[in-house]
């Protein structure tokens, strides 16, 4: 039944891309690397805990949940994906995605929102599990850099929307951010003093340290990787000593600082389900949405990671360990996890070598879990806003705008496009204009192509630009090149170039079109390209073909064009100017230059 080429290879694709029960690195792990590795785990534990609550509330889930997404996920990813650097976990992305999903359909923290968003990192893990098992991560190119970073630009700033009331200690609702934007204006009389105290230092402190810490540091001869690393440590720092102010001044019950509240002990269950149908219906197209963005964004920072090390990255491993700790995560924790920025960049200045980093970071986790979650309870929720807010100024990325609009407008706009799609019709359609916009910029492209009338360099068989060089032509001969392959969309620009530089010269009796450019003729475009050869040869024009590729050529050979083509088809465009100019002389003793 299903004895088909195609199903038939279905198991070796899979086989291909999931990695054999003990993973290659580990197989051949070398014992020096285990204390850089068993370090790294350990200060990665301890400094994504902050970050780890926060993203659970920003996510709108207990923030135990980010705790727990910090575990088995994480080892799932570890085992299964192929980047030695790569840590995966809650990260502000798929955080401010399955708030901006899920509010609308249930209220935060609920039951019922707790189990969509379980449902969401399973379905979503199925996914890319499907994507990386069937050799899909070629996908990750569909998306031009400016559209990532327009989608990252325009998500960072529905962040710091969304954690504007923490900052203030203000009431403030709205099933978008919008609305909560508005809300929170509204209510910006009734800030609370010590909330927006205590946010404002901690802010202060952050920035400070990012954008401060590493140039003092460097100055006084540290080394690069040490002021990282503090600069990592610092958030982890500021909660500590605002978590003791809150414990020593009692700011939570004397003066209403709001803080994380009551944490769940304990390693919690595991929850083995499956949404239904209307869930999955409304589930579908956020779930396909974010696999999508975490494939473009894990391949991505993958690949970054592993050019740093000259290593290889295999996409679609590196989907299946991300599907997988998806998968993992919706069955413990229920919250969707994706590769991690500050995660990553913490994991590789600490020192980490290979991926039993993240093992030992999951381990050290699971240690602190076990041990007690009691002391999270007084964290003031402010200082944890502030954290997400300064990592979300960083990923508004102006220099990929300021980059784009000096070399390419068009790109520019996309980013811009994307940005402003994300905030005003949400991050699904966002992404989709971004798609969009990209589209719509390469059909521009394609259907406006740079032609050039060439001309050979004196003495050599190269040929260019006659407005940007010195060359030699032939009267009576034009030589055209069109950079863009041939299809219905560009014709009429075509034809109007040839028409114009036809006005230009009466004396033409040769059109040579030069297609070492043309990678593809469709059906409209040889159907024109035959019109246009009998109406030239009606003119008294011959028109000639030089370097055509092969896979052109052979489609074009059983055409009518090929047949009934006026002129010749030449090997190159030497060999079409040196014959012409033969003919030439033949015909007139001399040709001029």
């Amino acid at each position: 039944m299903f004895a088909g080429r195609g199903y038939a290879n279905l198991p070796r694709l899979f086989h291909r891309s999931v990695p054999t029960v003990i993973p290659a690195w580990l197989a051949h792990y070398r014992r020096e690397n285990l204390s850089s590795d068993a370090l790294a785990g350990v200060i990665v534990s301890v400094l994504v805990i902050p970050q780890s609550l926060a993203y659970a509330l920003l996510a709108g889930l207990p923030p135990q949940a980010g705790l727990y997404a910090s575990i088995f996920p994480v080892m799932a990813y570890a085992w299964l994906g192929s980047s030695a650097l790569q840590a995966v976990g809650p990260v502000a992305i798929t955080a401010i995605m399955t708030f901006s999903v899920l509010s609308p359909l249930a209220a935060p923290g609920s039951p019922q929102y707790i189990a969509l968003a379980a449902g969401l990192a399973l379905c979503s893990g199925l996914l890319t599990l499907a994507f990386g098992a069937l050799r899909l991560g070629f996908l990750s190119q569909l998306l031009s850099r400016p559209v990532v970073s327009g989608f990252i630009s325009g998500s960072a700033v529905l962040i710091i929307i969304s954690q504007l009331k923490l900052l203030l200690g203000v009431q403030a609702v709205g099933s978008t951010s919008w609305q909560a934007l508005q809300s929170t204006l509204f209510h910006l009389g009734q800030a609370n003093p010590a909330t927006l105290t205590l946010s404002a230092i901690a802010m202060l402190c952050l920035l400070l340290s990012r954008y401060g810490l590493i140039k003092v540091a460097l100055r006084q001869g540290l080394a690069a990787k040490k002021a990282e690393v503090w600069v990592r440590v610092m958030p982890l720092l500021v909660l500590g000593v605002a978590s003791a102010a809150v414990v020593t001044l009692d700011l939570d019950t004397q003066h209403h600082v709001a803080v994380v509240g009551a944490v769940q002990e304990g390693l919690g269950t595991v929850n083995l389900f499956f949404p239904g149908l209307d869930a999955l219906r409304v589930l579908l197209i956020p779930a396909l949405t974010m696999a999508f963005i975490g494939t473009v964004q894990n391949i991505t920072m993958g690949q970054a990671l592993a050019a740093k090390r000259r290593e290889r990255l295999d996409p679609n491993r590196e989907l299946v360990g991300l599907g997988a700790a998806n998968v993992v995560s919706a069955f413990y924790g229920g919250m969707p996890v994706g590769g991690g920025l500050s995660r990553s960049a913490i994991n590789l200045a600490a020192g980490a070598q290979t991926p039993m980093a993240s093992l030992v970071a999951a381990l050290s986790m699971l240690f602190i879990v076990l041990a007690g979650t009691h002391w999270f309870a007084r964290l003031p929720l402010a200082v944890l806003a502030a954290s997400i807010v300064v990592a979300a100024i960083s990923m508004v990325d102006v220099k990929a705008f300021c980059q784009a609009w000096s070399y390419d407008r068009a790109d520019a706009f996309a980013l811009l496009g994307t940005a402003a799609g994300v905030l005003m019709l949400g991050l699904e359609l966002g992404i989709a204009a971004g798609i969009l916009l990209s589209l719509i910029t390469l059909l521009v492209r394609a259907s406006t192509p740079h032609i050039a009338v060439i001309g050979r360099i004196v003495g050599t068989e190269h040929f260019r630009n006659i407005e940007r060089h010195g060359v030699e032509t032939i009267p009576g001969v034009l030589f055209l090149r069109i950079d863009e392959s041939l299809f219905f969309g560009n014709l009429n620009a075509i034809e109007a170039r040839l028409a114009a530089e036809l006005t230009k010269d009466a004396r033409v009796e040769n059109v040579v079109l030069i297609m070492s450019a043309v990678n593809r003729v469709d059906t409209t475009a040889m159907e024109v390209l035959t019109d246009l050869n009998r109406d030239l040869d009606g003119r008294g024009i011959r028109l000639h073909l030089a370097e055509v590729k092969g896979p052109v050529q052979d489609r074009l050979m059983s055409s009518p064009l090929w047949k009934a083509l006026s002129g010749k088809v030449h090997l190159s465009v030497n060999s079409a100017f040196e014959a012409l100019a033969a003919e030439r002389m033949v015909e007139t003793g001399l040709y001029v230059i």
